[in-house]
């Protein structure tokens, strides 16, 4: 703690020179001016504002330069100007067009601008005193281990690197591995889940090593833990197992559909401890532990093949023939382009009455979440063919 004291001294006494302070006035103002202008002109923030602020502190470090003074903050603050006008033309001209909407967003927000702000701090502190002298302060001794502030950076850099970064090259590695081995959209996605997984344990093995952490040191600690934590987290870790079993059985995948509460749901993503489903009929996430899925019979559509079977009862008077009817069912369902051809709709007479007989119409869609949807649309079709020949409504 001493020694991270006198660097931070060290710090005040370098802001204190004159020439520093020059700069740091010149670059206050210049911001100053440019949050006036903006708020003066509102449509300048349509334009890129890096260009006239590179421009000048371009013309600043110029003009300090010609006076003999040294301008090397003025010139670190144009390089993060020219950098940060560069990162802003490469999300929106390389990755933008290319990726998804989402993808886009958590790469720009949680790995690109962090990564770059992230070298701008380390230029900041290179410029202020010895980026070596910092990274090499001791932070005692870990689990038999002593711990530098340079080593716990690095580490912790790379975890969030391998816990931000890996979904992306993570998908693209799935994808080539689909074209290849010909395999389903939810064993890609499965393949993709497993992969973050590997990598990331890979990481954690590595950032151990690196910290040069005593791991049977480690192990008696966690040892001592698990007792007590077993019994509070005991869900926690049987979600973690069931989640990982579930990605290897493949028994549900990222993309299918299954049956949650009676309404037809979609996986979003298996993630460790549970999974994200979506509800199409109200729009929303669901969030249902893995233990659940592991522990419970579930209905999928979309294990061996994404068609679903569609049955509407209906009931006709009987001064109609049952022939005229099957026959009418079958046309009005296959005049609905959701209804697949293939197979073929098919009507059944299936119970008599006294005053009515019994129907019912069995459709094959290839969407189940659309089911719903589409057996309201054919219900409306039902009343309107029948209206239109003249025929009672059927009930």
């Amino acid at each position: 703690m001493a020694l991270l004291l006198n660097v931070v001294l060290a710090w005040l006494a370098y802001l204190n020179r004159p020439f520093v302070l020059v700069q740091l006035l010149l670059l206050a103002g210049s911001l100053l001016l440019l949050q006036q202008l903006l708020r003066r002109w509102p449509t300048l923030r349509r334009l890129p504002w890096s260009l006239p602020l590179l421009a000048g502190l371009g013309l600043m470090a110029l003009l300090l330069q010609l006076a003999g003074q040294r301008s090397g903050l003025v010139q670190l603050a144009a390089q993060v100007c020219l950098g940060w006008l560069l990162l802003g033309q490469l999300e929106h001209r390389l990755f933008r067009p290319r990726l998804p909407r989402a993808q886009y967003q958590v790469l720009v927000s949680r790995l690109l601008r962090p990564c770059f702000f992230g070298v701008v701090l380390l230029q900041i502190l290179e410029a202020l005193g010895s980026l070596q002298d910092l990274a090499g302060l001791p932070l005692g001794v870990w689990f038999g281990s002593p711990i530098s502030l340079g080593d716990l950076t690095q580490v912790l850099a790379l975890l969030y690197l391998l816990l931000v970064g890996m979904p992306l090259p993570a998908a693209w590695l799935s994808t080539l591995l689909k074209q290849s081995l010909s395999l389903s959209e939810g064993s890609r996605r499965a393949l993709d889940q497993i992969l973050q997984y590997g990598i990331v344990v890979l990481g954690l093995i590595w950032a151990l090593q690196r910290l040069g952490i005593n791991q049977t040191g480690l192990l008696a600690i966690a040892g001592g833990f698990s007792v007590g934590l077993g019994f509070g987290i005991k869900e926690v870790f049987s979600n973690i197992v069931s989640g990982l079993w579930l990605l290897i059985e493949g028994s549900v995948r990222p993309g299918e559909v299954l049956i949650h509460d009676g309404e037809a749901c979609e996986v979003r993503r298996l993630g460790p401890r549970a999974t994200t489903l979506w509800r199409s009929s109200d729009n929303a996430e669901l969030v249902v532990p893995n233990q659940t899925f592991f522990t419970t019979s579930t209905t999928t559509y979309t294990r061996t093949d994404r068609l679903r079977r569609c049955t509407i009862n209906v009931a006709v008077g009987r001064r109609w023939g049952p022939q005229q009817v099957v026959a009418l069912l079958e046309e009005i369902a296959a005049s609905l382009p959701e209804v697949l051809a293939e197979p073929p709709p098919q009507a059944r007479l299936q119970e008599f009455g006294l005053d009515t007989y019994r129907y019912s119409l069995t459709v094959a869609v290839g969407d189940p979440l659309r089911a719903g949807a589409i057996s309201a649309a054919l219900r409306l079709a039902i009343c309107r063919g029948f209206a239109d020949r003249g025929m009672d409504p059927p009930s």
